[in-house]
């Protein structure tokens, strides 16, 4: 009708209608057995995610955590102090069942970022390469990552970027992984 503003109907019985709405939207929400919610709270730790930020990634994604993707950013590692602090190697090495892939942006190299690891008998990274530039097209910065993960087998959407800037949150996006994480938030203690 001329002059409507598509608001809320004022039609009696509305009331009812959003109970009515509500108990369907409910019942269609998955309700998780205590064993499985036990099982992906200890998922979520062993990854070093909170369960908050484990479940929104599972969620958008439909999949689970496998592998993290760090930025070098994100790692505290630049071209003038390339090793690490002692707080990100601690996190990286109470990882369990993930695995860890570092993409160095420049003017960092991989091979200065390797050369400045610890030398711990465990490995901190199963893969590390050069990041995308920041004047990558969609396209190359797509195709940089997924050949990053190519030598795992990973699934992209199983890859979780942990980064520190507006361009490393568009690695998620670009190369279809499963979500992006905040450096802070990740290594929070």
């Amino acid at each position: 009708m001329i002059g409507h503003n598509k608001g809320p109907s004022m039609a009696t019985g509305q009331a009812w209608r959003r109970l009515c709405w509500q108990k369907s939207r409910n019942a269609m929400m998955p309700k998780l057995p205590l064993e499985v919610l036990r099982i992906r709270v200890a998922r979520a730790k062993a990854l070093g995610l909170d369960y908050t930020s484990y479940a929104s990634i599972r969620a958008a994604s439909g999949h689970d955590v496998i592998a993290f993707l760090f930025s070098s950013n994100a790692l505290r590692a630049f071209a003038k102090s390339p090793e690490m602090p002692a707080d990100r190697v601690e996190k990286l090495a109470g990882l369990q069942n993930s695995i860890q892939l570092a993409a160095t942006l420049k003017p960092l190299s991989a091979e200065q970022f390797i050369a400045n690891l610890p030398q711990d008998p465990a490995p901190l990274f199963d893969q590390i390469f050069a990041a995308p530039s920041f004047n990558a097209t969609w396209s190359q910065t797509r195709t940089t990552l997924l050949r990053g993960l190519r030598p795992e087998k990973l699934p992209s959407n199983m890859v979780v970027v942990i980064g520190d800037t507006p361009s490393e949150r568009n690695w998620a996006e670009a190369a279809n992984l499963a979500g992006y994480l905040n450096a802070d938030r990740f290594f929070a203690p």
